[in-house]
């Protein structure tokens, strides 16, 4: 499964997304959009508009969801 995590600078729920996933061991892409206009466009359509916004899969959400991830393999 890919997981990607669309990010912003200095965001707290982002860096606490990435620490749990790094604590679960797997693997990820960090995208910021911030410098990726492609990337906001592309979360922007799927209605989100705060970051973190995680696509795991067939799977999206935004915030910190230490719930989700613990479903992730």
């Amino acid at each position: 499964m890919t997981i990607t995590v669309y990010s912003k600078p200095a965001c707290v729920q982002c860096t606490a997304t990435t620490r749990a996933l790094e604590a679960r061991g797997l693997s990820f892409d960090v995208i910021d959009l911030t410098q990726d206009d492609e990337a906001f466009s592309r979360v922007s359509d799927l209605g989100y508009r705060q970051v973190p916004v995680v696509i795991a899969g067939e799977d999206h959400w935004t915030g910190f969801r230490p719930d989700l991830i613990g479903r992730l393999f």
